[in-house]
This record gives C-alpha cells, sequence and structure tokens, in this order.
C-alpha cells in the first residue's frame, strides 16, 4: 500500500468515530452526514485494506487492525498539535481542550473549585474534570492527565508525585454527644461504621479501615467516599475520611487522631505526547503549584485551603 493513497481526513473521521463509539455520534458532532462517515470509513478500510471496526448495535468496536492504527494515529494527531504550538510560539493565547482525570473525593472537594481559577488565567483553554471512583486509562486516552492514588506503572507516561494527603477517622458531633464515649481503639467496638465494598474496592491503597479495627461493624458501604461522607454528616456513624474533605463540614470531628492517622499519596501522570502540549503543562505546573501551597490543607493541619 503506497502511503501516498491515504486520505489524512478519513483517518481524522476515523478517530472521530473512535471516540463518539458510533458513526452517527460523531457525525452530528462534526456536523456532517451520517452516509459521508460511512462511505468514507470504508473508503479507508479499502486503502489500508483491513478491517477497522465491527458493526454492533452497541456501537462501533474496533478490530485489532483499528487498534493498531488508532495509536498511529493519536501520534500523529498530538505531533500535529505540537507542530502548530511550536510554530504559532509563546505569543499566541493558549487554547483548547484539556481533559483531567482524578478520583472522586479530591476531584470534588479539592480541585474542582480551584479549576475556575485556572481557566481564569488561560481563558483559551476548556478544563473537562474526569471524577470517577476508579484508576483513569491514561493509555485508551480517557483523559489528558489524571491525578491517581497509585504510582502508574505503565511505559509510555510521564509520572510524578503530587502530594501526600492525610485520612482520619471522623464522626459528627450529634453522633459523639449520643453515644458511648470513645477514648481508645477498643472503644471503637461499640460503634458502627461506613466504608467501601470490599470486594469493589480499586486499590489497596484504600483498605485502610481494615488496618485500624478488623471486623469493624459496617452499617453501610458504599463505592463512593463522596457516599459515605454524606453519612457521616448524618450523624449515623464513623469513617475514615480525607482531612480535605472533612475540613470542609465543621460538624465534623477527627476521633482518636494521634492513634488514627493514614498518610497516603496523590500521583500525577499524563502519556509522554500529551504532556508536552502546551496546554497540558499549563494545568500540570498549576497542580503542582496549587499543592505545594495548600500542603497543610491536604495534611490536615490548617483549617482552609489557599488560591493560587
Amino acid at each position: 500500500m503506497a502511503i501516498d493513497r491515504i486520505n489524512w481526513d478519513n483517518l481524522r473521521l476515523f478517530l472521530a468515530v473512535v471516540r463518539a463509539q458510533s458513526a452517527q455520534e460523531a457525525a452530528r458532532r462534526m456536523e456532517v452526514d451520517h452516509s459521508t462517515i460511512t462511505r468514507r470509513l470504508h473508503r479507508l478500510e479499502k486503502e489500508l485494506g483491513a478491517q477497522l471496526f465491527e458493526r454492533t448495535p452497541a456501537g462501533h468496536l474496533l478490530t485489532t487492525a483499528g487498534q493498531r492504527l488508532l495509536e498511529h494515529v493519536e501520534r500523529m494527531e498530538s505531533s500535529m498539535v505540537l507542530v502548530g504550538e511550536d510554530i504559532g510560539g509563546d505569543s499566541h493565547m493558549l487554547t483548547g481542550h484539556v481533559r483531567l482525570g482524578a478520583t472522586e473525593g479530591f476531584g470534588s472537594f479539592f480541585l474542582a473549585p480551584h479549576l475556575s481559577h485556572f481557566c481564569d488565567r488561560h481563558p483559551g483553554i476548556q478544563v473537562e474534570l474526569l471524577i470517577v471512583p476508579r484508576f483513569i486509562n491514561l493509555s485508551q486516552r480517557e483523559a489528558d492527565l489524571a491525578v491517581n492514588i497509585e504510582r502508574p506503572q505503565r511505559s509510555g507516561q510521564v509520572c510524578s508525585k503530587l502530594t501526600d494527603y492525610r485520612l482520619r477517622l471522623y464522626a459528627s458531633r450529634s453522633y459523639l454527644q449520643g453515644r458511648p464515649p470513645i477514648r481508645q481503639l477498643q472503644d471503637l467496638a461499640a460503634h458502627r461504621f461506613f466504608g467501601y465494598v470490599e470486594e469493589l474496592v480499586f486499590s489497596q491503597e484504600l483498605r485502610y479501615l481494615t488496618s485500624i479495627m478488623p471486623g469493624a461493624p459496617m452499617s453501610l458501604r458504599s463505592t463512593s467516599v463522596v457516599a459515605q461522607y454524606n453519612a457521616v454528616r448524618e450523624g449515623r456513624g464513623l469513617a475514615v475520611l480525607p482531612c480535605f474533605m472533612a475540613a470542609q463540614c465543621a460538624d465534623l470531628e477527627p476521633v482518636l487522631p494521634h492513634e488514627v492517622d493514614v498518610l497516603r499519596t496523590f500521583w500525577l501522570a499524563a502519556p509522554a505526547d500529551r504532556r508536552e502540549l502546551a496546554r497540558v503543562r499549563a494545568l500540570w505546573d498549576y497542580l503542582r503549584e496549587l499543592v505545594e501551597r495548600n500542603q497543610p490543607f491536604l495534611l490536615g493541619d490548617a483549617p482552609g485551603w489557599q488560591r493560587v
């Protein structure tokens, strides 16, 4: 197959279908006819001599050949963006979309309030915050960069320690006033807890309650730390929560803070090719500046955060 036979616009349409997971949705996003997308995909498959998609009721699923092509096309896309940024120079305002993946608690309670200030600093950049109670799959291009609770082990990624953060055992004042006093770890046996659904915990880093109190009586389990936080606020039990979450509810108090003191780490990662995009670098640098200024807050040593 001669390389000059490939229509590069067809590759762009291929990428759109992959990301939309259907030709119909890709056509809607690109404001072209569905028949145009379908016709040009068939033409691309003919040019390459390979089937790229399995057409199913659930959408367009990549074949093995399509997956290999996707890797090449995404590298091409990143290279073209880098060319534009390099030729454009620093005099041009940073523009484009950046998708940031984050864990649920950190994304909702810490990042979301601050990202509007990043948008003020870079009005040409549109930030998409992807918050999920699981790991972000950077190799599948779910995001341009991500904050994880474990150090990524995949090759092809740039990874850096973002910050340590502290978790403690919390309860509401109303709960503590109406229950047996808690003066030592053994007293916890008379109380009930909220925690994760054990078989659905996506990281060993979240199994801190087991080490604090094995067999703790759980009246509510959830895959969501935000759900656990809201249950504690209602005064119905105790839960281990990040200090940066608990600090935002004046009714929550740490329980046995010297005995229950859990330290964990957030890691910042991005695919190596995406990390070099100017808009991704700008958000990367902002996040590092943000957590450096807020180390005391993230470690539970300050009552509130500082803006950057």
